[in-house]
Order: C-alpha cells, then structure tokens, then sequence
C-alpha cells in the first residue's frame, strides 16, 4: 500500500487539491487553444503569412507554458516534487523560457501591428523569422543565467513546482531581477503601449477601431503583474512572511497567459479565427487575406 505523503507546510488538503486543479485546468485549456492554434497554421494554406508566424510563436510558447503547468498539477497531486534537484532546474529553465518567449512575441506582434496600421509596410518573411528566433534565443539567454549562477531556481512555496528563487533578496538576486524586469517586461511593455497607442490614435482619426488596442498591454500587465510585483518586492522586503498559499497566487493567475493569449491573438483575430472554422469544418475561407490584427 502507498503511503500518502505529507502536506506541504502551510496548506490544506482542500488548497493543496484546488491549486492542483486550477493548475491542470489551466494546462488543458490553454494546450487545446493554442495547439488549434498551431495546427491551424499549419494545415490552413492562407493562415501562413509573416505577420501570423509572430502569432505562431506566441502560441508555441504558451504551449510551453501549458506543459509546465501540467507538470507541476501532476506533483501538487502527488503531495511532492518527483523529479529531483536537477528536474527542478530544468523546469524552472523551461518555466522562464516559454514565458519570457511569449512575452517577447506578444511585443513583436505589437511591432508589427503599429506599422502594418501606420506606416502602411508589410512585414517579410525573413523579418519574421529573424524577430522569431530573436525573441526566442533572447528568452533562452535570460533562462540560463540562474543555472549559471546568476539568480536560482528554486521550489515554489508549494514544493511541487520550480521557478526563481526570491526567499533570500539578496545582491545576487537584486541584480538579476532587475535587469530581467527591464529587459523583459518593461521594455516590452513599452513598446506594446507606444504601438497601441499610436494605433489607438490612427483609429480615432478615420473613426473606424478594428480592434480593442487596449486588451494585449492589459493582458500583460493582468497576467504577470502580480508575479512581478512579488518578486519585485522580494528585493527590498523578505516577503516570507506572506503565508504559503498567498504566494502561490500570483503564480496561478500567470499560468492563465496561454488561454488569454489564444483568445487575443488567435480566436480574437477575425481571419485566423476563419481559418480556425475552415481547419475543424472544412468550410473555405471567404477572404484569403489573412494577418493578425484582431478585430
């Protein structure tokens, strides 16, 4: 007979099996939307175009995301992180890889957008892809640093799931944390509000809005907003003294970036979410111009 393991110290069997839930949830809806996503453009001719690889590389990172979250439902269940000291860094590593991707991608969308609306240029194959594999490798460049001794992976407050350590606050964190936050979230964050911004403006002028210009930047700053607040505080503050369970919230509102995405930047689209239609139905699409402004 196996015996069950403890408790993680400062839950209840009723937290430790919600937060499980909300976890697991979270990874099957948001896989299913975005691997619509992907296979739609793969398999919908009109769907491929360069402004929708940008689109395409949010959702192969949100699946990433969606894997993570999947793993770290299975361990909550099981009481216990499975998986041993260098299966926590790896997915610590993955954790921040395919967020720190999704992020970037989401402000190469927003790139694209501003000059598809206000400089009237179409983006290039070859622009796409490079912008692609930068905000990838740049994410991977971040990813590595703590398990090359700047910042660390670490457990979760719940010890069934792994991603930077911000209990000890110390020089070696501090400074991480804020070169990642600049380079990865306020400046991305910048870009996105300028572009919108400058979108917003263009609307107004011909008095015709083709979509909601607030809703990405909103969804960045809801989704990992409370996430970078903890670890921002956890630089001036020891923030151990928050219980367990409270900690683990912010972590959980940012594992609902993959369905939010999918519903801003693919199911929110008018002509991706045609090709999505024409992918489980059959149904042609009747304008074959596809990009990825939503509408």
């Amino acid at each position: 007979m196996v015996t069950a393991h403890p408790l993680p110290e400062g839950f209840t069997e009723i937290e430790v099996f919600a937060i499980g839930t909300a976890l697991l949830v979270e990874a099957l809806l948001g896989f299913c939307l975005n691997g619509l996503t992907i296979i739609s453009f793969r398999k919908i001719k009109e769907l491929r175009t360069p402004s929708n690889l940008l689109v395409l590389s949010i959702a192969l990172a949100d699946c990433g995301i969606c894997i993570n979250a999947f793993i770290a439902a299975f361990s909550s269940f099981l009481r216990y992180w499975p998986y041993g000291s260098d299966g926590c860094q790896i997915h610590g590593f993955h954790g921040f890889l395919t967020a720190l991707a999704s992020i970037s991608s989401s402000a190469a969308v927003a790139w694209d957008r501003y000059h598809h609306y206000c400089t009237r240029s179409r983006l290039q194959w070859s622009t796409a892809a490079s912008m692609m594999l930068f905000a990838w490798l740049f994410a991977a460049f971040w990813s590595i640093m703590p398990l090359l001794g700047w910042g660390e992976y670490d457990y979760e407050p719940l010890r069934t799931c792994c991603t930077l350590d911000y209990s000890k606050g110390d020089r070696n964190y501090i400074t991480f944390l804020f070169a990642l936050s600049t380079f990865n979230f306020m400046i991305p964050g910048f870009i996105m509000m300028t572009a919108y911004q400058s979108i917003h403006q263009k609307f107004r002028k011909t008095g015709h809005f083709k979509f909601n210009t607030g809703l990405p930047l909103k969804t960045l700053v809801i989704c990992w907003g409370p996430y970078c607040l903890l670890c921002s505080y956890a630089a001036v503050e020891n923030v151990m003294f928050i219980p367990p369970k409270y900690r683990m919230i912010p972590a959980l509102i940012a594992k609902t970036v993959p369905t939010v995405d999918a519903f801003v930047y693919a199911l929110g689209n008018e002509n991706y979410r045609g090709g999505i239609w024409q992918f489980l139905t059959g149904q042609k699409i009747e304008k074959p111009e596809v990009d990825n402004k939503t509408k």
